[in-house]
């Protein structure tokens, strides 16, 4: 099964599903080149991209993902500061040096293959690299998908889409789960929490010290990127001409003792936090998928508030929050989706407000019934979010919608901390009502700026 950890990986922005995915497709397609001696052999590339990774490509840095992921960049590891220079090297160039070793032939404007008409059947965020020798004749072909929080299926694994995502080893852990009532029943017959549940699974893997260092590594990348977001003003680029706001709201709100800050002003904080993250990540910076790029603000935002207005919060609190957060994300990965292409904006940020409001609840000490609670509240109430950005970028409403889900998470656990009996609806049932309304969902508002405030607000 996939693992908690895996709802959160460090990469640049501004999306995981159209930037983070299709660098690592580019880089898995050189890599594989590579892997089979088949570099050398290659005189030309084409890259096609279809639906809606056509559609906002450009707003969403698609098109400089996938060259970067050509030239062998990884999300992770690559310097946020070149990714602009390096395509602006290759288009000037019209060369293109494949998995960093192998230098092509590749003009930009033509190998670059805009399908705003078509989509590929399996998904709409599809790609297709064609490689091809001096005769022509292709060397290797795939299609990637980019399914969401920077999660990639080629063509066949897609084919077998829940297997791939339910097994992803031969490793068997005490406590699997694939669904809300698998998990709360493994840590109730177990007397454990979700997080003390999720650290035993993940000891099969690697040891308990390993676990420890991966998520304290996140949740300082998230603070990282915070404390970016607060102190960097100007423009967002992309052409709306966004002004940062994080700054001057940080100023307005903020006390040099945060004992003095009011209670509703913690709140705005905690918004402030999350809008600082989202325009770190529409300035293409280094942020958490969290569960992805769209929606990155919102579990750091509540995680700070947590750190900075909660007595007694230790690296191991820290690490319950992250792992309770990430168990919540994978029932969505499991039993409906993540990617705002497919389900709307309700699989993104509504699904990153569950999984703040579910691990807040439970480092207030919650119980498990009211962690499952606090996740269905949540998600109920984002239920039908569609996903509609201006021009295409994760800017309008993409930023401030992470600061009001940062709020509402907040709200939801106190309120979730104030009952003892269970609620009407199952957090199973409402992932599977979630899947169903994304399903019905149109096309159109599902991350192809085709509609709502994509078109009915054309200038900012």
């Amino acid at each position: 099964m996939l693992s908690p950890l895996d709802m959160f990986a460090i990469g640049v922005g501004p999306s995981s599903s159209h930037t983070v995915g299709p660098m690592k497709a580019g880089l898995e397609f050189t890599n594989y080149l590579k892997q089979h001696d088949l570099l050398n052999q290659v005189t030309q590339l084409k890259a096609h991209l279809y639906g809606s990774l056509a559609l906002t490509g450009a707003g969403h840095g698609t098109f400089l993902a996938v060259v970067n992921g050509l030239a062998g960049q990884h999300p992770k590891t690559i310097d946020p500061d070149s990714i602009y220079s390096r395509v602006d090297e290759i288009k000037a160039s019209k060369r293109l040096k494949l998995a960093d070793m192998h230098e092509i032939d590749f003009d930009y404007d033509q190998d670059l293959i805009i399908h705003k008409d078509q989509a590929l059947p399996e998904h709409s965020n599809g790609m297709r690299f064609i490689a091809l020798d001096s005769q022509q004749q292709v060397v290797y072909e795939q299609e990637y998908f980019s399914i969401g929080g920077g999660f990639i299926l080629d063509k066949a694994q897609i084919s077998q889409r829940k297997e791939n995502e339910n097994v992803t080893s031969e490793l068997k852990v005490p406590y699997p789960f694939s669904n809300a009532k698998e998990l709360f029943d493994h840590c109730i017959q177990h007397n454990l929490s979700i997080a003390e549940l999720v650290m035993a699974n993940e000891e099969v893997r690697r040891v308990r010290d390993e676990v420890c260092a991966e998520v304290l590594e996140i949740a300082n990348v998230m603070r990282s990127s915070i404390q970016r977001g607060l102190r960097t003003e100007g423009i967002l680029p992309g052409g709306l001409l966004v002004k940062r706001r994080a700054p001057h709201l940080y100023q307005q709100l903020n006390s040099n003792d945060l004992n003095l800050v009011s209670h509703q002003d913690r709140r705005l904080l905690a918004m402030t936090y999350a809008i600082a993250v989202n325009e770190e990540n529409a300035a293409f910076s280094r942020v958490v998928t969290a569960p992805t790029n769209g929606s990155a603000g919102t579990i750091p935002g509540v995680l700070e508030y947590y750190r900075n207005f909660y007595l007694g919060v230790t690296d191991e609190k820290i690490i319950d929050f992250i792992l309770t957060a990430g168990a919540i994300g994978n029932l969505y990965k499991y039993g409906a989706s993540i990617s705002a292409a497919e389900v709307g904006c309700q699989g993104e940020i509504g699904v990153a407000c569950s999984m703040a409001a579910a691990a807040l609840t439970a480092v207030m000490g919650g119980s498990v019934l009211q962690v499952e609670k606090a996740a269905e509240i949540a998600m109920e109430h984002c239920l039908g979010m569609t996903c509609d950005p201006i021009d295409g970028l994760v800017q309008i409403p993409c930023i401030e919608r992470n600061g009001v889900a940062a709020s509402k998470a907040i709200d939801i656990a106190k309120l979730a901390l104030l009952e003892d009996e269970p609620g009407k609806v199952s957090l199973d049932a409402v992932i599977h009502t979630m899947m169903e309304t994304g399903r019905d969902m149109s096309t159109r508002y599902k991350e192809t700026a085709l509609a709502g405030l994509a078109v009915n607000v054309v200038a900012c």
